[in-house]
């Protein structure tokens, strides 16, 4: 297919099929998952199971890829869905309106799966999908904090375990250990030095009880673009090395 040559010619026929034969979860359709999707989707991943529950609105113009005037008020599933089918008419492309919660897992992370890309910004949520992918033996990679930052060379990518510097992973790491998760979890981080502090009290997570399906108004921070945009494609990269060269993060 001419739409990929450039890609089979890096790759080879081969393991541009296996990306086309793939079917890989993103959770999360904000600055980072956008730009995680249009990795995949431009790479060739035949088949995307796209994860989020919320609009598109005006503050997200600024550095998401589905926030256009155009889109507003829309599903940022359904806006993802006609992007990737407009890169991509042939990928096979599945939207879960959803919040991502125990009692929803079954259906985020129901067979076929090859891969799955953590890129929610919400506490609970991404502690819940990480543990549940790695419980299920499933390659998983996770975005770590990426708004309040601006320099790039400071990005870095490691085990979840092995991270530092980055408030966001440091509160996961803490869960997770919680929950019987060790090592296996790669992600993608920064070490740039942040002034940010996890409060319940400020709404900075999501409640598990019966209003997880809206979730709590979450303390807006500061983000260009750039930091989350190069977030997104370091993890679709992640991606493509596990689907297609077997370095599968998943190592226990």
């Amino acid at each position: 297919m001419e739409r990929f040559l450039r890609t089979e010619l890096l790759l080879g026929r081969d393991r541009l099929d296996l990306l086309q034969s793939a079917t890989v979860v993103v959770a999360g359709l904000g600055a980072v998952g956008s730009y995680a999707v249009e990795g995949l989707a431009r790479s060739g991943v035949g088949n995307l199971r796209i994860v989020d529950m919320d609009t598109v609105k005006k503050s997200n113009i600024n550095r998401q890829l589905y926030a256009l005037e155009s889109t507003l008020g829309r599903n940022k599933t359904e806006a993802a869905r006609e992007r990737i089918k407009d890169i991509n008419p042939r990928c096979r492309v599945e939207t879960l309106n959803l919040f991502v919660h125990h009692d929803t897992m079954e259906e985020v992370l129901k067979e076929p799966v090859s891969f799955v890309i953590d890129a929610i910004d919400s506490l609970n949520p991404k502690v819940e999908l990480l543990t549940s992918a790695y419980k299920r033996n499933l390659p998983v990679v996770s975005s770590m904090g990426a708004a309040l930052r601006t320099d790039a060379l400071k990005i870095k990518t490691g085990d979840i375990f092995s991270t530092h510097s980055c408030p966001l992973a440091k509160m996961v790491r803490k869960r997770l250990r919680n929950r019987g998760v060790g090592y296996g979890i790669h992600c993608v981080y920064s070490t740039e030095k942040v002034t940010f502090e996890y409060k319940k009290s400020e709404g900075n997570t999501m409640d598990e009880g019966p209003e997880y399906k809206r979730g709590r108004e979450r303390r807006a921070l500061g983000s260009l673009s750039t930091i989350p945009g190069i977030y997104g494609l370091i993890l679709a990269n992640m991606v493509i090395d596990g689907l297609t060269r077997g370095s599968t993060p998943l190592s226990r």
